[in-house]
């Protein structure tokens, strides 16, 4: 963990934040006055990141905490070492997240793409809720995607422990389901704490050039070329993210699905559009992810 200043400050963490949209995000939280709590993988990223932030917001207090999402047992040691460094966090932000071009498992059995994008944001919210419920009025913001509407039928005893090989072609249908997993879950933990002060919202932060697979190698090039047309560009995603985030609207609204394109609401895609599948799902996820609580 790397240590900045302590400031009384609304504490924001977020996941994912040393590139991207999620990087972007961090920058305008910082503007905003906030101490950034945030997860990496790379102390050269992290460090890259803190430089930046200290450019635009000179003294935000930043605490970096580095954690592989693939190994969900280190998510939740994370947690509880972020939860004992801040007994009060006033946003959570779920952002990190990868799309992979191959099947890989991880150590702990699941898919890879399954794990980082789904069962770790639901591990690192499911053990700092305490907090998160202590420091209400608080938030907890996911990003999903539309992109759950490549997903296809949705088989939630089987696929959710899927791990059968696909190419760069099916990957995408796999990277849908992990963002359908994404909006469930946030949606079923939006009924769940009803009541509670913590609101609950999911984003689709629309297509970013930033969320382009890394693993292709011509994915910088293309990258370029639609910056350059302007096409996909991050801001409006981690624009949606920040208004989420701190927008007093977004304060009192609870259980929402919204588009960064215009904040307006999304309809979810089955099964996340049903409220019993949530409850399955949930009750799925608790069961298997159980060792690690």
């Amino acid at each position: 963990m790397v240590l900045c200043q302590m400031s009384a400050r609304p504490k924001i963490l977020i996941t994912g934040a040393t590139d991207g949209i999620g990087q972007l995000a961090a920058l305008s939280l910082a503007r905003y006055g906030a101490h950034l709590i945030l997860t990496a993988r790379s102390k050269a990223k992290a460090d890259q990141t803190c430089a930046a932030i200290e450019a635009v917001a000179p003294s935000t207090p930043v605490d970096v905490h580095f954690v592989d999402f693939s190994d969900l047992a280190a998510v939740v040691r994370t947690g509880k070492a972020i939860a004992a460094r801040h007994p009060r966090i006033d946003v959570l932000i779920n952002n990190a997240g990868l799309h992979a071009f191959e099947q890989r498992v991880t150590a702990d059995g699941y898919a890879e793409m399954i794990a980082v994008n789904y069962f770790a944001p639901w591990l690192l919210t499911d053990t700092l809720l305490e907090t998160l419920v202590h420091s209400a009025p608080s938030r907890i913001v996911t990003v999903g995607s539309e992109a759950s509407r490549q997903s296809g039928a949705f088989d939630i005893e089987k696929d959710l422990l899927d791990i059968a090989p696909f190419t760069a072609r099916g990957s995408s249908r796999i990277y849908g389901r992990t963002k359908l997993l994404d909006i469930m879950f946030s949606l079923e933990l939006a009924r769940q704490l009803d009541g509670t002060g913590v609101v609950v919202n999911c984003l689709c932060p629309g297509f970013n050039v930033t969320g382009l697979g890394r693993e292709l190698s011509f994915a910088r090039p293309v990258a370029g070329l639609l910056t350059w047309l302007g096409i996909g560009n991050p801001e409006r995603g981690a624009g949606a993210i920040v208004r989420l985030a701190t927008d007093p609207a977004f304060g009192k609204q609870t259980g929402a699905y919204v588009s960064a394109k215009s904040a307006r609401l999304l309809t979810p895609v089955a099964p996340a559009d049903n409220e019993e599948a949530r409850r399955q799902l949930w009750e799925k996820t608790t069961e298997t992810l159980s060792r690690f609580r």
